[in-house]
């Protein structure tokens, strides 16, 4: 099948590289000349504009935003509305508010569905795990993509009509927060505690067989592996926090109790205050390892 791309970061050109991996044809746009061209030379079909991305899809239009989330995600449907029709699907790969999904889908000429995105830059190879919201027939239609870019057709579900998608993301994100801060309060206590340990090491026995064994906890083995026990310079400053506040948001007006989640995103805003928790700075270091994102060094 055919599929137009708006949005070329790190994501959306993973996106166009596994679809066209799977035989499918890509048209790629971005606001970036270079990040189109880096799509072209993986074999996308270049666009200059939108409205050009458009004319060179066919009839019925198979589109995929992966554009920052909020006023970004707006602005492209903005652009693409007069070019769409009740036959096409535009899926929004972003973290977009789960609400905003709702009014989105609603207003959207074209069928909307919402897809959380798991897996970050560094799952790259495997695929990704695909959160999907949004009517039946366009899910099935966009089916052939999904396989393509999540780690096969049992890496991707409908979970729900618009706004299921992000709104199960959303929530993977907090248990996500809880996790990190979990094995960031662990690796804390062992690194201050009465022995002077190898916590790569640690991890590493932890990682084979134990029960506590996960990708995050591969993530701090190769956190320790390329820090040092002691996490060399990396910074008491955690970035993010959009999706943990939802989340927590979320179970106030449902009154259910999150007291993990609350405690791991009030450590995050805790760390801008920089005094020095180990927890906080493991956690940091793991949001490189699974999304490739900056991590704060030391002066």
């Amino acid at each position: 099948m055919q599929l137009g791309v708006i949005g070329l970061g790190r994501m959306g050109q993973i996106v166009v590289d596994r679809t066209l991996e799977a035989g499918h044809d890509v048209v790629a746009f971005d606001l970036e000349p270079e990040a189109v061209a880096t799509a072209a030379d993986a074999g996308a079909d270049p666009a200059d504009s939108i409205a050009d991305l458009v004319d060179r899809l066919g009839e019925e239009k198979r589109i995929w935003l992966m554009v920052p989330a909020g006023e970004a995600v707006d602005a492209t449907l903005d652009e693409l509305e007069a070019h769409l029709d009740g036959e096409d699907v535009v899926v929004d790969g972003g973290n977009s508010y789960f609400e905003d999904s709702v009014r989105r889908a609603a207003a959207c000429p074209a069928a909307y569905l919402d897809c959380g995105t798991s897996g970050g830059p560094a799952g790259a190879e495997l695929g990704f795990s695909l959160m999907v919201g949004g009517p039946e027939w366009a899910y099935d239609e966009v089916a052939p993509v999904f396989d393509a870019v999540a780690t096969g057709p049992d890496g991707h579900e409908r979970v729900g009509p618009a706004g299921a998608g992000h709104y199960v993301k959303m929530i993977h994100n907090g248990v996500e927060y809880a996790l990190m801060q979990a094995y960031g309060e662990g690796f804390e206590l062992l690194h201050e505690g009465r022995y002077d340990l190898d916590l790569e090491q640690v991890a590493s026995v932890w990682n084979n067989g134990a029960v506590i064994r996960s990708w995050l906890l591969e993530l701090c083995e190769e956190a320790f592996r390329e820090e040092g026990s002691d996490l060399g310079d990396v910074a008491d400053r955690i970035e993010g926090g959009s999706t943990g506040t939802w989340t927590v948001q979320e179970g106030l007006e449902q009154e259910v109790p999150l007291p993990l989640i609350y405690t791991a995103l009030s450590e995050r805003f805790g760390s801008r205050a920089d005094d020095g928790r180990f927890s906080r700075r493991l956690a940091s270091r793991l949001r490189y390892g699974f999304g490739r994102h900056e991590v704060p060094r030391r002066e």
